[in-house]
């Protein structure tokens, strides 16, 4: 069954595919909206390089490097947190069809990436990571759709208003819980779960501090070269932290109770505020 509906807002949709084929080619949903979101990253970083007096080129290519390495480094993060299984099913890791990609690792990869690319090309570091991330920012919101069509990221049982219902039968059964289970309902001989869409709070999150980052980068005259992607890295981590508490397939420390993202959005967080306050700091001591 490929009913996804969000009953409470009365939307109901009754075919929701995984993917579709192209002659002999099967094409994961999951992928183009991976690929849509790199493009409209990409994309949003040229316009604001071009609009801020700099060369919009590096920046394609800048993604010509990044988006291969991004998606190898948030694979390789996912899996590292994941390797109990993958352990047992190693063909597995090479699956990027099925899902399976740790946001997070693609941006630590990036911040890395665009170090020794700013090196290399004598490109100002700071203003690059600025200017990049209101595009990084959107394309994590694009992005988390895929896991909207892979019934995938969301949180445990909720009846609020933004529940979303989804056939128990498509779901991993390792990411439902009892309380999911015992009110779950019968649709058209189906058994369906009420579920928190985690991957659309931070879809819209996400927009929102993307809309935050473009306000400062072109409203904002005093400020610092770095101010923007630290407050991206405050803007996100906190979205993150919060929305990562809510969800079911939380990658865990080994031997602990600690999601992952939870502890390196807390890092992040923490590393952006030390950062403007440092730089902000230092600035008003120079000045006396």
């Amino acid at each position: 069954m490929q009913r996804i509906a969000f009953p409470h807002l009365g939307i109901v949709l009754s075919s929701v595919p995984r993917g579709f084929e192209v002659g002999s080619l099967y094409v994961a949903l999951y992928g183009v909206m991976i690929a849509l979101a790199m493009g409209g990253g990409i994309a949003l970083a040229m316009w604001t390089a071009k609009r801020t007096g700099q060369d919009p080129e590096e920046y394609l290519n800048f993604s010509m490097v990044a988006m291969v390495l991004c998606v190898l480094g948030a694979r390789a993060y996912y899996v590292a947190f994941s390797w109990d299984y993958y352990r047992e099913h190693p063909l597995q890791i090479l699956n990027l069809r099925g899902g399976g990609l740790a946001i997070y690792g693609g941006v630590l990869t990036g911040i890395l990436v665009v170090i020794v690319f700013c090196r290399i090309r004598r490109l100002q570091t700071w203003q690059f990571l600025d200017t990049a991330a209101a595009g990084l920012a959107l394309g994590q919101a694009i992005g988390r759709w895929g896991n909207f069509f892979n019934r995938e990221v969301f949180g445990g049982y909720t009846d609020s208003l933004t529940a979303m219902e989804l056939p128990l039968e498509a779901v991993y059964a390792g990411d439902v819980t009892r309380e999911m289970r015992e009110h779950s309902r019968m649709v058209d001989g189906i058994e369906m779960i009420r579920v928190h869409p985690t991957f659309l709070y931070e879809s819209l999150w996400n927009l929102g501090v993307m809309t935050l980052l473009l306000l400062v980068t072109f409203k904002v005259s005093r400020r610092l070269a770095g101010d923007v992607f630290c407050l991206y890295l405050i803007g996100y981590g906190l979205g993150r932290f919060w929305i990562e508490g809510i969800r079911t397939d939380r990658l865990l420390i080994a031997g602990t109770d600690l999601a992952v993202s939870q502890v390196l959005s807390a890092v992040l967080v923490l590393i952006g505020i030390g950062l403007l306050l440092d730089r902000h700091l230092g600035a008003v001591g120079r000045r006396r």
